[in-house]
């Protein structure tokens, strides 16, 4: 099975993602997207297959939110996405995708809603 993961090791719910995705005995690619930003297109791809707003993938916590303004809720997509562009921490994470779908794995343990179920024999 072909998973990705969208991955920091500094982020608890992306390590933990990542142990579980191995604990099924899966090893992932993992694009350390702060290092590998995602282009826009890709991001846009995936959001809409996890059915999210490009809004809920943006992290408050973080201090460039505010500083940017972000909180503003008259924004529009592409101001956001220009954001996440300049900024990739704002971008939440851990973002898996699999042959079941996308997820953002917050907390770690929903990445176990697209992982292949272990088969009982």
């Amino acid at each position: 099975m072909s998973v990705t993961i969208y991955h920091t090791s500094v982020c608890t719910h992306s390590r933990g993602a990542l142990q579980l995705i191995r604990d099924a005995g899966i090893e992932p690619e993992i694009v350390e997207y702060l290092k590998d930003p995602l282009p826009r297109q890709t991001l846009l791809s995936l959001l809409k297959r996890a059915n999210l707003s490009v809004r809920d993938i943006v992290r408050p916590q973080e201090p460039v939110y505010k500083e940017l303004g972000l909180e503003d809720t008259s924004l529009s997509d592409e101001a956001l996405l220009d954001a996440i562009d300049a900024h990739p921490i704002l971008m939440n994470r851990p973002l898996v995708v699999t042959p079941l779908g996308v997820k953002l794995c917050r907390p770690a343990e929903l990445v176990l809603e697209i992982l292949p179920k272990p088969s009982t024999v």
